[in-house]
């Protein structure tokens, strides 16, 4: 029985009509295995044009975003690999009143941060563009902060087992974000990948009462701003063959 994209079913009874049936059906094959093979390459073009055009955001407008937009972002996440399939991920979206108490939170651990330097003393050059961080975070409609459920503490001491296994995780929650991003390129919106809240870490972690480690957060709104690409590193500087 065929259906040859109709409802109704063409039923093979003679000899000579199964004959033409059976070459109609190798053509049907034949046809839908060209198809695949242009929807593959279509899908790859459009895969390969969205990971270009993902850009980094720094500006956005009023628009809120939808939850079911959000939802389809970290459906993306999800299926990223992970080391052992752990899945070592969890996102925490914050939105209006909540989000406005984890930046004030953030604030004000920057705050003691700028004066005391006791958690990234060597990196104090960098709180200028956690303060501006905290700006683009506060105009973003979402911020989701990205935890890691079995992680500690990057203050804490790890022999090297637990070194090794966070390094791993690490990779795995990366690769979630970056597809988490990419979604959210082809639904319209804009992102920026956040790593500013180490300078807050100990602040944001009992602010957000979630048990693991504070990976970082991920800003989300509709872009009001169009950056151009930023240069890249030529392939000859990052590939090497070794035969």
């Amino acid at each position: 029985m065929l259906y040859l994209c109709t409802s109704t079913p063409v039923v093979c009874n003679s000899v000579s009509l199964r004959a033409d049936c059976g070459w109609t059906v190798n053509r049907v094959l034949r046809t839908t295995k060209l198809l695949t093979k242009v929807a593959i390459c279509i899908n790859i073009t459009r895969y390969t044009q969205i990971i270009r055009a993902r850009r980094s955001i720094r500006k956005y407008t009023s628009e809120s975003v939808a939850c079911n937009q959000l939802e389809a972002m970290i459906g993306a996440a999800r299926h990223a690999p992970s080391a052992k399939n752990r899945q070592p991920w969890k996102y925490i979206v914050y939105m209006e009143k909540s989000k406005a108490e984890l930046l004030d939170v953030m604030e004000k651990a920057l705050i003691n941060e700028q004066k005391e330097h006791a958690l990234l003393p060597k990196s104090a050059w960098a709180l200028p563009d956690a303060f501006h961080t905290l700006e683009i975070m506060r105009n973003a409609p979402a911020v989701i902060i990205v935890m890691n459920p079995d992680g500690k503490s990057p203050y804490g001491q790890l022999d090297a087992d637990a070194r090794l296994a966070e390094i791993s995780d690490s990779l795995s929650i990366g690769a979630s974000i970056e597809n988490m991003l990419l979604k959210a390129t082809e639904l319209g919106l804009g992102t920026l990948w956040i790593a500013n809240t180490c300078f807050a870490y100990n602040d944001l972690m009992e602010f957000i009462n979630s048990p693991g480690q504070l990976i970082g957060a991920v800003a989300v709104g509709y872009a009001d701003e169009k950056p151009n690409p930023r240069p890249r590193k030529e392939m000859g500087e990052i590939l090497e063959y070794r035969d």
